[in-house]
């Protein structure tokens, strides 16, 4: 069968869906950031990061038009006050756009590997493609100015090991055991994200307009805080340095360069990706400790995001992605 005449699957509909509403609010964050943007050559990551977004996005939305679903409202300049004063600094936007581009490789992979039509796998192959290109700018331009955060550093034993007990799993509370590097890794990339979701929230609640937004949004700082100090500590008790925290790159303006729509939106947004990081920290771990302090940042952000979805319908600004027909209701009008 011809690629044409394969309609969207619900998988294809549904990553479709989410890559254009997301995409959208991002895209309107990094066009604020180019705005006041000062540093050359990080002014010129972030336009030809904008000009591959919008590339992206305009074929997302000839995807979803030509099988008759309707374009999703997303995020629009309607959402952005062009001209607000400086809230980032232009290391900041930095970090940002290099996190952003790490969420954005791990999207694209997903949604490749749940599309079947040849020309939506084709679409996300190139997405991927760019957001690798991406990845290494942003990570050479960072090193380039020394403020990548790498990875702890650590020296290896002199032959391979194995495991020979239950000393292994329960770490601190039996025999000591330091955290393996295979553990590094999420804790690591966790705080990381983690640093840039409490920073975007400092920010954003300088500037929100409804006191329902700022609350969450302090709310949303305090958990942020609390768990970056968990996941630290881990680090610490093996004497391993904790990633920087970036507060210092938000300025102290009130000038919103956002809607409250699209703040609260995109904190949900990181929100909900966090989650795939922490579940997949939490099915490397191996030691109790490190178990638990996953389980329990969780269990605390399903709480936050039900707050967050309560808040986001309450203003109506959640939008509905498509649904499956209701055969049940569809027989009641018959």
């Amino acid at each position: 069968m011809d690629k044409d005449e394969l309609k969207l699957t619900s998988a294809e509909i549904g990553t479709l869906w989410g890559q254009y509403v997301n995409g959208t609010s991002i895209q309107m964050v990094n066009k604020y950031m180019l705005s006041i943007i000062e540093d050359e050559k990080i002014r010129q990551i972030f336009a030809d990061s904008i000009k591959i977004s919008d590339n992206q996005l305009q074929e997302v939305e000839r995807f979803i038009k030509k099988d008759g679903f309707p374009v999703p409202d997303g995020f629009s300049k309607s959402d952005l006050n062009e001209g607000a004063g400086r809230l980032f600094s232009d290391i900041f936007c930095l970090h940002y756009l290099h996190i952003m581009t790490l969420h954005g490789l791990m999207g694209h992979t997903t949604s490749l590997s749940s599309s079947v039509r040849r020309d939506v796998r084709d679409f996300y192959e190139s997405c991927s493609d760019e957001a690798m290109s991406m990845y290494q700018r942003t990570t050479d331009l960072l090193l380039e100015k020394g403020h990548f955060q790498k990875d702890p550093y650590f020296y290896p034993e002199t032959k391979p090991q194995y495991v020979t007990g239950q000393k292994f799993i329960h770490g601190f509370s039996s025999g000591n055991r330091p955290l393996a590097a295979t553990e590094i890794i999420a804790v690591s990339l966790n705080l990381k994200k983690k640093i840039l979701e409490k920073s975007l929230s400092i920010g954003f609640s300088q500037v929100a307009q409804s006191k329902e937004v700022r609350k969450f949004l302090e709310s949303m700082q305090s958990a942020s805080n609390k768990q970056i100090q968990s996941l630290g500590n881990i680090l610490k008790g093996d004497n391993l340095p904790v990633p920087m925290s970036w507060e210092s790159e938000v300025t102290t303006s009130q000038d919103s360069p956002f809607s409250d729509k699209l703040m609260l939106y995109h904190m949900g947004f990181l929100l909900q990706t966090a989650q795939s990081y922490h579940g997949s920290g939490l099915a490397t771990a191996m030691r109790v400790d490190l178990v638990a302090t996953y389980e329990k940042i969780i269990i605390k952000n399903i709480m936050i995001t039900k707050e967050w979805f309560n808040l986001m319908t309450k203003n109506n600004w959640l939008e509905q992605p498509p649904l499956a027909p209701n055969r049940k209701e569809i027989a009641k009008e018959k």
